[in-house]
């Protein structure tokens, strides 16, 4: 999923247009004829933001990214995977949208609004310019890195106050929105199709290593699944089901003040549909990778309290258990690629990722494990820092 994007803050402006008005296209949204290559729009991108100043250029898995000084675009790749499709402009135009609205529930007056690359008729590109669109982008404000969790922690800049805040700010979130009642089937199969998705990359190269390991952590959250649904359905049965962020990582929430919580997943709906403490089990178990459980026993203990709602052990160790599986298959897929960014950085890290998901393992795997015990931070053993420094 989007890695930093070092972003944002402002108020979307004016709303896309319609592809059609009066039954004739718009040329806005109308697909171009013969659309240059990736590398002419980014070289035009970056051209047009840097004639008086220097473009920093960062590539995720599902984007490029434009830094300047003050401000970043996000230009999404013509991509298709199993739980979204950027391979036509349209499309890409839809999640840009999407990204727009989605971000504004946890971080208002953030997202600036859309861009357009435009073409001319002699074939020029330029950047809100005129002639016909052939890209769209997010135009955002870019906030200092220094204030990302994941780079405060890092820093040993991090406060019991901030842990508390950004518990406040999600919290409040949560409960502010209705709740969803997709089918039991529909809820539970984004946890069946994540662990089909990952025993389909077992076979493959990079994978052979840690194979076992994905192997026992599947068979394991799928024996919870077929025996236990219940564990999981009592949570949509009890209404605690809301359309969240999706993707709750370090990397995304900004210390402020305010907290912002940044890069909601914005792909599929259906993965946003989710308990609120699965996002907060999925911040805690990021922050144990890099050896910051307290952040992880803070934020429950304050999620809790502010909820009036205390889960299952058990059903907290399913969910780190399954999001660092999850992320661990995710690391270790971008080995996959011709060329993979940074390709030093992926097997260590899928293997802090494994370390996290066996110890949450354990939980699941105890005989007779309470089912109602108070859960206070990141599933699994305590280790390693008990507070900030």
């Amino acid at each position: 999923m989007p890695d930093r994007f070092g972003i944002l803050l402002i108020r979307i402006n004016a709303s896309l247009p319609p592809c059609r008005k009066n039954n004739r296209m718009n040329t806005s949204c109308a697909a171009p004829s013969n659309p240059p290559s990736s590398a002419a729009k980014i070289d035009a991108v970056e051209r047009a933001l840097g004639p008086n100043a220097p473009v920093e250029r960062r590539e995720t898995s599902m984007a490029w990214v434009f830094l300047t000084a003050d401000r970043a675009y996000k230009m999404k790749k013509p991509i298709r995977r199993r739980i979204f499709d950027f391979s036509t402009t349209d499309l890409r135009r839809h999640a840009c949208s999407e990204e727009l609205r989605l971000n504004r529930r946890l971080a208002p007056d953030v997202y600036l609004g859309l861009s357009q690359l435009k073409r001319a008729l002699g074939g020029v590109l330029s950047l809100d310019g005129e002639g016909e669109t052939v890209e769209w982008l997010v135009r955002m404000r870019r906030l200092p890195d220094a204030r990302f969790l994941d780079r405060a922690l890092a820093n040993g800049a991090v406060t019991e106050a901030d842990i508390i805040a950004i518990a406040r700010r999600l919290t409040r979130f949560h409960q502010s929105l209705p709740p969803e009642v997709p089918s039991s089937n529909e809820y539970l199969s984004r946890f069946q199709s994540d662990l089909e998705e990952t025993r389909s990359f077992l076979p493959k190269k990079s994978f052979a290593d840690e194979a076992s390991r994905f192997e026992r952590l599947t068979a394991l959250l799928a024996s919870v699944l077929a025996m236990e649904p219940g564990l999981l359905l009592t949570r949509l049965t009890d209404r605690r089901v809301v359309e969240g962020h999706g993707d709750l990582r370090p990397e995304h929430v900004w210390l402020g003040p305010p907290v912002l919580i940044i890069d909601c997943l914005e792909a599929a709906r259906g993965l946003r549909l989710l308990d609120p403490f699965e996002e907060y089990a999925t911040l805690a178990m990021e922050c144990a990778t890099i050896d910051e459980d307290w952040v992880g026993k803070l934020l429950f203990r304050e999620a809790t309290k502010r909820m009036d709602d205390r889960p299952d052990a058990r059903l907290s160790a399913f969910y780190t258990a399954h999001r660092a599986t999850l992320r661990a298959r995710q690391a270790l897929a971008h080995l996959l690629d011709p060329t993979p960014r940074t390709p030093a950085k992926w097997r260590p890290l899928a293997r802090r990722y494994l370390v996290e998901a066996e110890r949450a393992a354990a939980i699941l795997e105890t005989t007779g494990a309470p089912r109602a015990n108070r859960h206070d931070g990141a599933a699994g053993s305590p280790r390693r820092k008990a507070g900030p420094r």
